[in-house]
């Protein structure tokens, strides 16, 4: 073999290391940062095929609105606790998210929040959770209890007429949920420097809060000052 021939298969094998290196499987406890993204080892991992309300969008169910968006989060907050979560990467969305089929023993994570109704099949990028989806839907799981805008839908300004209501709970949830011109979700408590002066917007997802835990696992992180 000449020095051109080893040089060539080291670079070969260099690459298909990184390759794999690359897809190894992300395993860890999770922070929950919505109803479709986790964080484990600060890498952001978003849910292949599936697509979860966001985090400001509101539901209607009986003829009153409720916070779907952090139902969900809460939702897989509950599923997945401290438990060490596993990570297959699928892919690599635009905003440089790890995208996976997560499972948390034996149980396809994706496949849950769709199951359970809080997050529909992404058709768009997947059929995996057809089925899933189907069988929430008969069961009136989740959001499929009562009326809500496709997440996709509501990311590109489509709302729910209850919606455009004044925020009623504002007095009893006073903790507001604002996100930053760089993306970071932050909240504020009554008292704190800043609250004063923060406007929640929910047409930016941002939204009140009735406790610091519900804030948190909707994938908030308290004010520093």
């Amino acid at each position: 073999m000449t020095w051109r021939h080893l040089i060539f298969a080291l670079a070969v094998a260099s690459s298909a290391i990184g390759t794999a290196t690359a897809r190894s499987p992300i395993v860890g406890v999770a922070s929950v940062i919505d109803g479709d993204t986790l964080d484990i080892h600060g890498q952001r991992i978003r849910l292949h095929g599936i697509d979860a309300p966001e985090s400001g969008q509101f539901c209607e169910k009986d003829g009153k609105r409720y916070r779907c968006g952090q139902q969900a989060a809460l939702a897989l907050s509950d599923k997945t606790g401290q438990a060490t979560i596993r990570c297959e990467q699928r892919d690599i969305d635009r905003y440089k998210r790890i995208v996976a089929v997560c499972s948390l023993g034996n149980v396809d994570l994706n496949a849950w929040m769709v199951r359970q109704g809080w997050a529909i099949a992404y058709r768009q990028y997947s059929r995996d959770y057809v089925d899933d989806e189907s069988a929430a839907q008969a069961e009136k799981a989740g959001i499929w209890a009562g009326r809500f805008i496709d997440p996709s839908r509501w990311r590109r300004g489509d709302r729910l007429a209850v919606e455009s209501a004044k925020e009623p709970a504002a007095t009893s949830c006073q903790i507001k949920g604002n996100i930053s011109r760089n993306g970071e979700r932050i909240y504020h408590v009554p008292g704190g420097r800043w609250y004063e002066q923060t406007r929640i917007d929910e047409s930016r997802g941002q939204c009140w809060f009735c406790s610091e835990k519900e804030a948190q696992a909707a994938g908030w992180r308290r004010s520093r000052q």
